[in-house]
């Protein structure tokens, strides 16, 4: 029984090490499909820049500009319809079809914007980013291509309670983790306690549960959610701002010359034509009607059924990845060679001493300056690395266990090393642990959660988009707890039935 489990483990492993180019492949395919503009109209201008800085001729060579984006912040950027919509999706449009190229959507969490911007994962990032001093120092801004206040959204019964930044004296304010209301919230209301988040739509289910106070965000997206939420409001902050604190720009990465001065032609063309008030506003806004009209979870369940599927197929290929390499890894700490020992014992020690966010943060953005590796096999890689140094210690541990009699009994039967390791010790080890590794692969699940960080589609990760979409926080954050349970819950009963099964051949035998 158990050399079937193992034999059976392998060729799960070789068929995963086929199948993962094609899956990550095809998640890229759909990935762009689902989130690309349409093929933009030839640019009139097709000769591609001289010199030494040849960002905007890359980008032309490869026919498509990568835009990154967090698109939970209407009426900037915000999921509709299965897409990213927006007014900021609108200028991405408009760059792209002025340079003559297609537009290609990346989303992700907004404070890991910056970094896929600085290791290449995307060309540009407009998502309400503001020209501070401190990102100016790693990237490069365009022109401003709008400019909005800061508000304050507080609930609709506390609207005569706070008038502005100073009445928040001894109580809590939100902001968005690494945003400029963040900043600005720490700096000028220094009486009030900031709590930082990272999406918005966190923040408002905080608000609406009176988590939090009061909430800064830019005036169109405070005014956008009080718009579509009686149950809030949307007041002036009258914060002290300057210039660059009021301003949204495109960032680029740092020394793109070139493509900074197209991005800047395409600015000037929608301020000369005044398009985000007359168009871009208008049509972000007629999303956001839609997205009121239909709030019942049934209409989303294709999200839930998508992040089911990517949750699976994560989780799945992790746990037969991380069982092979805890075995390599198990066999290395026993090894009576100092060098395997060693590796095997510092790989372990380092993995399990780091969390696997940073892990999953490290494999998609740190290798991604070496290999452009795409955010689904990230996840699948760092999971499984992370994986592997766990069960490593579940098998050393139930191979230690096996009496050493039996290796002995074994070995004066003719038995070589291999055999008996392979035939003896490894299979009642295996049974011995069961229950533990079953625990382990129950929680690999579980954990797998942390991949929607880079905009892998999980569970998680569609919560949010649902979130953000309908304005309501509770529900869809019970129905993913279902569909975890549900998930773990069957796990489980399969693993019980083979420590059933197993059991059983044992007393048999006996």
């Amino acid at each position: 029984m158990i050399k079937k489990v193992l034999k059976g483990l392998t060729l799960a492993l070789l068929s995963v090490l086929l199948v993962l180019p094609i899956l990550s492949g095809s998640a890229n395919a759909a990935t762009n499909e689902s989130n690309s503009s349409s093929q933009a109209s030839s640019s009139s201008s097709s000769a591609i820049t001289t010199g030494q800085e040849d960002s905007l001729a890359k980008i032309k060579q490869k026919g498509e500009i990568v835009l990154g984006t967090s698109p939970d912040y209407p009426p900037y950027e915000f999921m509709a319809k299965g897409k990213v919509v927006g007014m900021d999706v609108e200028i991405a449009k408009k760059i792209a079809k002025d340079m003559g190229v297609k537009l290609v959507i990346k989303k992700m969490s907004f404070d890991s914007l910056l970094v896929a911007l600085q290791t290449g994962k995307v060309d540009m990032v407009i998502s309400g980013v503001n020209p501070t001093a401190k990102r100016a120092k790693s990237v490069d801004f365009s022109k401003s291509y709008y400019k909005a206040g800061q508000y304050i959204l507080v609930n609709k019964a506390d609207k005569g309670v706070y008038k502005d930044m100073t009445s928040f004296s001894g109580k809590t304010l939100g902001a968005q983790t690494g945003s400029l209301p963040y900043n600005i919230a720490k700096k000028q209301a220094k009486n009030a306690k900031v709590k930082g988040m990272e999406q918005v739509s966190d923040l408002v289910i905080a608000l609406k549960t009176h988590k939090v106070d009061g909430v800064v965000l830019d005036q169109p997206t405070a005014e956008a959610y009080a718009k579509n939420d009686s149950s809030i409001v949307a007041k002036d902050g009258k914060f002290k701002l300057g210039s660059s604190e009021t301003s949204d720009v495109v960032a680029l990465a740092k020394g793109s010359t070139s493509l900074r001065t197209q991005v800047n032609k395409s600015i000037d063309s929608i301020k000369s034509q005044n398009l985000v008030e007359k168009k871009y506003l208008k049509t972000a806004g007629s999303y956001m009607k839609v997205n009121t009209a239909n709030t019942s979870m049934w209409h989303y369940w294709k999200y839930f059924a998508t992040g089911v599927e990517y949750t699976i197929g994560v989780s799945a290929v992790s746990v037969v990845a991380g069982f092979i390499l805890g075995i390599l890894l198990a066999f290395m700490r026993l090894s009576k060679l100092r060098i395997l020992k060693w590796l095997g014992t510092a790989y372990v020690e380092f993995v399990r001493g780091t969390p696997l966010m940073v892990q999953i943060l490290f494999v998609y953005f740190g290798l991604g300056v070496i290999v452009n590796i795409p955010a689904l096999l990230s996840g699948i890689i760092a999971v499984s690395l992370n994986s592997g140094a766990y069960v490593c210690e579940v098998i050393r541990g139930g191979i230690i266990s096996i009496d050493k009699g039996q290796k002995e009994a074994a070995r004066s039967l003719g038995m070589n090393a291999h055999d008996t390791m392979y035939s003896v010790v490894l299979p009642q080890a295996i049974r011995n642990i069961w229950p533990a590794l079953g625990n382990e692969f129950v929680s690999l699940i579980k954990e797998t959660s942390i991949v929607s960080i880079i905009g892998v589609s999980d569970m998680i990760y569609q919560l949010k988009i649902v979130q953000a979409d309908t304005y309501r926080g509770v529900i869809p954050i019970f129905i993913t707890m279902v569909l975890y349970f549900i998930l773990t819950f069957t796990i489980s009963r399969i693993l019980r039935h083979y420590e059933i099964k197993m059991n059983k051949k044992v007393d048999t035998l006996v």
